[in-house]
């Protein structure tokens, strides 16, 4: 994807974030009947199916956790660094800790309380909004994306395939969970594409070559 693209895919996420934040603060009727609807069912279906229910919070508390995910983060920092590209160390750590300060931000700013059931499965700290879990993975497995060395390796497709599974799947799993609204989740896919945008848009040139474009 060319940096263009990737400039303006972060654009079109940032603004719809904007609608959807401020959709939720308004308390427009259709969207929280839509969350509550949504909730509701999932919430009745963990309560049945307490196997599946177990697997999902080891998914979401565990594999897909925004530690874990930073962890990884971490890691490729070290990684990078170590191999003398610091440009691109300082970038993945700057977009990781961006993530973690525009949610938490967002959640003191909006403050919308989660899910509460008489029965939970589950549990979590903070405002509900956004969702923390979706912004870190969508963050975090978008940087780990793009640096994939060039050309693509035989296994990036299933690089592609675990990162999409992974942010689509801790999405999933927080509202399974009870602990978030789907809003909340879709928030935080919106933001955390743009957060991986402006941090990936600007070309890193090393050695006359851009990684982004070619």
């Amino acid at each position: 994807m060319r940096n263009d693209h990737l400039r303006w895919a972060g654009i079109g996420c940032a603004l719809l974030a904007a609608v959807l934040t401020a959709l939720v603060v308004a308390g427009w009727p259709l969207l929280l009947a839509y969350d509550v609807r949504v909730a509701r069912d999932l919430h009745a279906h963990a309560l049945t199916h307490p196997g599946f229910t177990h697997l999902m919070r080891v998914l979401s508390d565990w594999v897909w956790d925004p530690w874990t995910m930073r962890a990884l983060a971490f890691a490729a920092c070290v990684l990078l660094w170590w191999r003398g590209d610091r440009v691109r160390a300082l970038r993945v750590a700057l977009a990781t800790l961006a993530a973690s300060a525009v949610q938490q931000g967002l959640k003191a700013l909006v403050g919308r309380e989660r899910p509460v059931w008489s029965d939970p499965v589950d549990s979590a700290q903070y405002a509900a909004y956004p969702s923390g879990h979706a912004m870190t993975a969508t963050v975090v497995c978008g940087l780990l994306l793009w640096l994939l060395p060039r050309p693509a390796p035989a296994w990036a497709p299933a690089a592609w395939a675990v990162a999409l599974v992974s942010v689509l799947g801790v999405g999933f799993t927080r509202v399974y969970l009870g602990v978030h609204w789907a809003s909340d989740v879709l928030a935080g896919w919106l933001l955390g594409v743009a957060v991986l945008a402006l941090a990936v848009c600007v070309p890193v040139r090393r050695g006359g070559s851009d990684p982004v474009e070619r």
